[in-house]
Parts: structure tokens; sequence; C-alpha cells
């Protein structure tokens, strides 16, 4: 069933990025800006954070899931339109600066690059279909994550396979992320989403004041060193924005050619 409207601040074009659906105490957030492939920008972003605040908010829904649909999970940040400002209760794209007490799950279909990648690693656990793919491009735009996975990829990867991803911006399929624990479950393309619901339902099956304090617990173990992780992306951040190489990664990026680093 549609979920019913409840006020939370944001601005109403918001709406239009999501759609909300409930089933059995679990609540469906689906992007729903195909045309751009679900790329975050600001609307996306009060979208997302006002979604997950009903989350915590609602006492019956007792978990969530996201998903981009059966194409595609999200490409990150709208380059053109940016993400927009940061909220305060979920952070960047409303999500990833996040504390939460109920359990996220990503369903991802087809591509998740970017901040699209760093919100699927801000879930806390992630379903993918055979045909999804993951990556962190931005050092082939000369910038640098932003968004969490400085410190949260190697969390779900194997340091030098983490490592591998940030620094050559190549791809890791939903194979390879399964194989090295980031991916929880594989499922056939287009089945994602049932296959989150599924897991989901594992989950409700159990006592919903269990789930959500052990939740805490491990997230708040898991999480003892974020607030240096951020300190650290914001200082490589710096770094990139006053560079060459970004006003070129950026500048190739939109005109559709090779960059041409300075490295500097």
């Amino acid at each position: 069933m549609t979920f019913e409207k409840r006020s939370y601040k944001g601005n109403p074009m918001s709406e239009q990025r999501t759609h909300l659906t409930v089933q059995d105490h679990v609540l469906i957030i689906t992007m729903t800006r195909p045309a751009k492939r679900n790329a975050i920008d600001s609307e996306m972003t009060l979208a997302l954070d006002t979604a997950l605040n009903r989350l915590e908010d609602e006492s019956d829904l007792w978990a969530a899931i996201i998903t981009g649909g059966p194409k595609m999970f999200c490409a990150g940040t709208d380059m053109a339109a940016t993400s927009g400002a940061p909220t305060e209760r979920g952070g960047v794209y409303g999500v990833v600066g996040r504390t939460r007490s109920k359990p996220l799950i990503a369903a991802v279909e087809g591509i998740a690059f970017g901040g699209g990648f760093e919100v699927a690693m801000a879930c806390d656990m992630i379903v993918a279909a055979t045909n999804a793919r993951f990556g962190l491009p931005e050092v082939k735009r000369g910038l640098v994550a932003t968004s969490g996975a400085i410190f949260r990829a190697s969390r779900v990867l194997p340091l030098n396979i983490a490592k591998q991803v940030m620094l050559t911006g190549t791809e890791l399929s939903s194979a390879e992320g399964h194989r090295h624990g980031m991916v929880n479950e594989l499922c056939n393309p287009g089945e994602a989403l049932q296959t989150a619901l599924a897991l989901a339902a594992q989950i409700t099956a159990n006592s919903p004041v269990s789930v959500q304090q052990s939740l805490q617990a491990v997230d708040a173990l898991a999480s003892i060193n974020d607030d240096q992780g951020w300190v650290l992306t914001a200082k490589a951040k710096k770094v990139i924005n006053e560079s060459a190489d970004a006003k070129e990664g950026v500048a190739a990026f939109f005109e559709k050619r090779p960059p041409v680093w300075k490295g500097f």
C-alpha cells in the first residue's frame, strides 16, 4: 500500500524524486529519476532524508529498503545540479551521515557509482543482482570520494581491494563484491527488490526492540572512528578543490574528452 503522507520539513519538489510504499513493517524507498540514472540532486537529497526520517519516527516501521528500480541503483551526485546541502539528520544525500536505529538494506540493480556506491555502503546490508556494478570513478574526474568511501570502503572490502577500487576507478562486479563479503546476497537481474524483501522479512520476524538495540550497539562500535574519517575526507577534499586537476577533470567530463592532468 502507498504510505500515508506525514508532515516533514522539506521541499515539496522532493516528492517527485522517490516513491514510498510499505509492506509488512518494511518501508520501500524507490529513487525515481531514471532519465538521470537516479543521480542525486538537491530534491533527491530532501526526498531521501524525508523517507529515512519517517523510518526512524514511525513506530510501525521496523526496516527499510532503498532501491533505484529494476534497471539501475544510482549514478551518484548530479555533477551539473549538485546534491544540495547536507541535511540536519542525514548528512550528505540525507543518508550517509545518518545515525539509524532501524536496518536499511540496499537493493542494487545495474550501476551504483560514486555517491550511489557510498549510499549502498551506508546501508546495513546489500542485495545485488548479478548485473550490478559498483565503482568509485572520482579519481577519473580529478576528485575524491567525499561521502564516506574513504573510511567505509575498507570496512566492506579487504583493504587492498578497497584501495584498488578507489585508486583505479575501475568497477567491481556484484559477484566480486559477494566473494569479498560486501554483498550479502546475489540474485538474478530484476529480483533485487524481492530478494531484499525476503531478507527484510527475516529481520522483521524478530523483536524490533532486539533488532534495534543490536544494530545500534554494532554500529556504535563500527563507527567509533567515523569522526576522524570525516575530518580526513574533508582534508583530502580541500586539497583536491584547490588543484588544477579537479578543474580539468570536471571540464573533461562535461566536454566528453580525456583529461590532461597537471599533477597539482
